[in-house]
């Protein structure tokens, strides 16, 4: 019995010298930057995908909100952090496509401080108007503009926003006169369509879906290349005869520059077993977003056609953020 006593000690001992042990290899956890506040669409999409990419990588993941400045606040910590392998951040349009002009400096290179790891979704852009405004497509739409001889408001959730750049590039192509009217967000402009306050707005998916569903507005078309799916009945602008127009807000995953090759290709394929979930696409689906699966360096290529299209509209349009 004494043995035995002995014995079963020693095997407690063991185990509590282990725990320690296995407290001290647990993975570190993965820092994933998002410059947007918790609770909005950025934050939830990334949480979603965060659950699947922990799932794979064996790692927690902890998400670090970080808004202000159009994510240019999160933006600098991110590039600036040299804790290589343990910080990935969403980049999104704003961040590599549309600051580089919007600001005269940024304390980050949207080129050159970040490697990609993979696109995550895009938020399509609607054309929306007031159910007081007799128009139920493009071609009618288009008439009525060019009846109104004092053109045509519409509102945007800021300036500099994409849902403002969208409409910047409509107004190009259609040639018609509109006045942007610029708003702190998409919430107080969408109201303003419903009260009949201004007649339009470029508006993003996952805002705009509630507001179609009941009926409060009317949707003329979306600047995607297919339809959306949550939304099947609206016909894109191209397939209305604005051929090739497209704009919508997307977001990416990139991490520092410094980040090993092989720590990114892990990274990337995490995120694409994330966006190829079924329950993930479902979620995602819910919330009015797309995936955009694709390689890391799918999404750099991305990223520059971007840069040079908006930049192009940012430059025409004149517009400055500081």
């Amino acid at each position: 019995m004494l043995r035995k006593h002995f014995l079963a000690h020693l095997a407690g001992l063991a185990c509590a010298c282990a725990l320690p042990l296995a407290h001290a290899q647990d993975p570190k956890p993965l820092e994933w930057v998002v410059g947007y506040a918790a609770g909005g669409g950025s934050d939830i999409v990334a949480r979603t995908i965060a659950e699947s990419m922990s799932a794979t990588l064996g790692r927690p993941i902890v998400i670090n909100n970080k808004p202000g400045a159009g994510t240019n606040i999160a933006a600098e910590y991110s590039a600036r952090n040299k804790d290589f392998g343990n910080l990935i951040f969403s980049a999104d349009f704003a961040t590599l496509a549309a600051n580089p002009f919007l600001f005269s400096k940024l304390n980050y290179n949207a080129e050159k401080d970040f490697q990609p790891v993979g696109l995550l979704v895009r938020f399509p852009m609607f054309l929306v108007v007031s159910n007081n405004v007799p128009a139920k497509n493009l071609k009618e739409f288009m008439a009525w503009a060019k009846a109104r001889t004092d053109g045509v408001n519409w509102g945007s959730a800021g300036p500099g926003s994409p849902h403002h750049l969208v409409g910047e590039l409509f107004r190009e192509h259609s040639g018609l006169q509109l006045t942007h009217v610029p708003y702190r967000g998409a919430a107080p402009a969408i109201q303003d369509v419903i009260g009949g306050q201004i007649p339009a707005m470029w508006i993003d998916s996952a805002t705009v879906y509630p507001f179609l569903s009941s009926g409060k507005v009317r949707a003329i078309g979306v600047a995607s290349p297919q339809r959306v799916a949550t939304m099947p009945d609206v016909p894109t602008i191209a397939e209305q005869g604005m051929e090739g127009f497209e704009g919508y807000a997307w977001q990416g995953i990139v991490a520092p520059t410094g980040t090993a090759a092989d720590v990114v290709a892990n990274f990337s394929k995490a995120l694409q077993t994330a966006l190829t979930d079924t329950r993930t696409k479902a979620r995602l689906q819910a919330l009015g977003v797309e995936p955009m699966p694709g390689t890391a360096a799918q999404m750099g290529a991305f990223a520059r056609a971007e840069r040079e299209k908006w930049g192009r509209v940012i430059t025409k349009v004149g517009v400055k953020l500081d």
